[in-house]
């Protein structure tokens, strides 16, 4: 399975963010909100991160798949910066809880970042550096990884909160706008 969204929408420029915090509902509505008219092109949720093959949300919902709740952006780099997508990732969500978000627990909502390059790796690697260094007193817990699959979520998934603004948001997604030390 390719590592790119097959419905997201793209342009000559534009770049990927592959991210997993949690509930991907949340993690969705916070990007769309707050880089709406700053960079980004489009994003999807969906599953990556696993071993199944074409995996749905039951299957995933399940923690048997290997698969975790997951972002995909599309962003235009001379509007916003990698390093600038993956800092706000780090703040909008409990990067110190392994295995889960809030009450949800479970493999499917770790935290993750799934690069697409290598330059990728290392730029999500000293922002998780410098936020453990000068935010976080705890560790944190975000697996950094290559993407390996990506399968885009059933339709109804797709800007959920948007549809139903009451609908369920993980308590733990916020934007933190001081350090946790």
């Amino acid at each position: 399975m390719p590592a790119v969204s097959p419905t997201l929408k793209t342009t000559a420029s534009s770049e990927l963010l592959t991210v997993a915090a949690g509930c991907f509902w949340g993690v969705e509505h916070m990007y769309r909100k707050h880089f709406a008219d700053k960079g980004l092109v489009d994003a999807k949720v969906g599953y990556s991160g696993g071993n199944t093959e074409d995996p749905s949300y039951r299957k995933v919902c399940s923690g048997t798949t290997g698969h975790a709740e997951a972002l995909q952006v599309s962003f235009e780099p001379a509007k916003v910066s990698y390093e600038q997508l993956v800092d706000f990732f780090f703040k909008i969500h409990d990067p110190t809880q392994a295995n889960g978000q809030g009450p949800d627990i479970g493999s499917q909502y770790r935290s993750a970042i799934f690069t697409h390059s290598s330059e990728q790796q290392k730029i999500a690697e000293g922002v998780k550096q410098k936020l453990q260094d000068t935010w976080f007193k705890d560790p944190i817990a975000t697996d950094i990884e290559p993407i390996q699959n990506w399968w885009d979520a059933e339709d109804y998934h797709q800007e959920y909160l948007f549809k139903e603004p009451g609908g369920y948001q993980c308590p733990t997604h916020f934007y933190r706008n001081t350090p946790q030390k």
